[in-house]
């Protein structure tokens, strides 16, 4: 069977922690979207390991696939695999033949178009990892293959194809020089094909690249388990997140049929979890109708609630929201219900995982935004544009807090250990969304995580 591990909100939900606590049953975990803008921490055994490229999985020592929906950076890959074998670890990875690659000027390009967006405030906030101009290159029939790094004259081909238009968008479009402006090894084609054509023999000699759905389909034919890995979150998924701040691919759990090669009844057939923080944090631009505090450069002009700078502050700081690969602190918020109804409706969660929840003890009071008013009218659901996003007004519903307590014992005795008023939250949650609760994160340790019910 398998099982499709989503964020149900603007990303930094806790994926990772979450496949690593039911990934000893998976016998394979799958990434099926994004790039190494993805960044996912694991604590095990009181190591904590950064991953932003290899699947979860790994440290559990399950095959970790990246699927044909994923943009590879083969620089980074390398890193953190060679990273995790001096730190013991065996990884064993596999790159979809089919996956784009990741190459320098995708970098460089990333930064430049992020400079200009910020002067019109549509910056999105990227990492500056060149996913976007990856996948653009992917729709415009312009970019170069896992597989092409195999083929030493299919890559030269490729490389003397598109290197002189991306030469020519820098100096013409940019108006900067190649060399003194910008990285001239970037955009030269002789180094850039020594480079990839390196990384292509060593994804060879080390049997890494694979036709994905095929790879897949022999082993649920075997009867392994299988499970997928989504990145970021639903609303900042291409098609259906706040637009234009989002990523560049599909987050959400249809994403995991069109990025593996195995189809949609396969992964409708499994169970889908939705992971969710007990409240809401994204870094970026954009609106966020329950935010708390701002966070300068990011928080729109209007937006935020200055007068609760200190809460947020609080709750970032016990948190632990800067981003995992940029290190930029996260804008902090209430829980966003609306948020999460449209993204059980689009992906279909069969279980819930709640994260984080101890960061809000000792609180007197924890809010959520139930409802929105947009134009006199209330919703219960993200409207359809982000404009629309931005003028609703996030309606509170109150409850009381819970006590800080030892989580470490709470965990080891199970879901019934939780604080009354943390369990009443819960099941506020599990009740609107219709969806029950299959896991409670109340620490950064696997062992600190409550699981409720196994998906397997």
């Amino acid at each position: 069977m398998t099982v499709t591990i989503v964020g149900s909100q603007l990303g930094d939900e806790g994926k990772g922690g979450i496949v690593d606590v039911y990934g000893d049953a998976a016998d394979v975990v799958v990434r099926y979207q994004g790039g190494d803008n993805a960044g996912h921490t694991v604590v095990y055994e009181g190591e904590e390991y950064k991953l932003s490229l290899v699947p979860s999985g790994a440290v559990r020592g399950k095959v970790g696939v990246l699927g044909n929906g994923c943009v590879v950076n083969p620089s980074t890959l390398f890193e953190e695999i060679d990273t995790l074998e001096e730190r013991g670890l065996s990884p064993d990875v596999r790159v979809a033949e089919r996956a784009h690659a990741i190459l320098p000027y995708h970098r460089v390009l990333d930064g430049l178009e992020e400079d200009v967006k910020s002067d019109d405030d549509l910056a999105a906030g990227t990492t500056g990892r060149g996913i976007g101009p990856t996948y653009e290159d992917k729709a415009g029939r312009r970019g170069i293959r896992i597989g092409d790094l195999l083929d030493p004259d299919t890559l030269r081909e490729r490389l003397e194809y598109v290197v002189p238009q991306k030469r020519a968008l820098v100096e013409e479009v940019y108006d900067l020089s190649i060399g003194e402006d910008v990285d001239r090894a970037a955009f030269d084609t002789e180094t850039l094909f020594e480079t990839y054509r390196a990384f292509g023999e060593r994804l060879e000699r080390e049997g890494m690249a694979i036709n994905c759905g095929a790879f897949l389909d022999r082993r649920l034919e075997t009867g392994d388990e299988i499970m997928f890995e989504g990145a970021q979150g639903t609303s900042i998924d291409i098609d259906h997140g706040i637009y234009p701040y989002v990523t560049s691919s599909n987050p959400t759990a249809g994403g995991a049929a069109v990025g593996t090669g195995l189809g949609p009844t396969v992964v409708g057939s499994g169970e889908v979890i939705g992971i969710v923080k007990a409240y809401l944090s994204r870094v970026g631009t954009g609106p966020l109708p329950t935010e708390l505090g701002s966070v300068d450069g990011q928080t729109p002009a209007e937006g935020g609630r200055p007068s609760a700078a200190d809460l947020a502050t609080y709750i970032r700081d016990e948190g632990g929201e800067y981003g995992t690969v940029t290190g930029r602190p996260r804008r902090v918020g209430w829980l966003d219900m609306p948020m999460l109804r449209h993204a059980a409706r689009v992906n279909g969660f069969t279980g819930l995982a709640v994260n984080h929840l101890d960061v809000l003890a000792g609180l007197e009071e924890v809010e959520v935004g139930h409802a929105y008013t947009l134009a006199g009218e209330e919703l219960l659901t993200m409207p359809p544009t982000t404009e629309q996003w931005g003028d609703c007004e996030a309606q509170f519903r109150t409850f009381e807090g819970w006590p800080d307590v030892e989580w470490d014992a709470v965990a080891r005795s199970g879901y019934d250990a939780l604080p009354e008023n943390a369990r009443t939250y819960l099941e506020y949650i599990a009740e609107e969304l219709d969806t029950p609760i299959y896991a409670v994160g109340v620490g950064p340790g696997r062992e600190e995580t409550i699981v409720v019910e196994s998906p397997y």
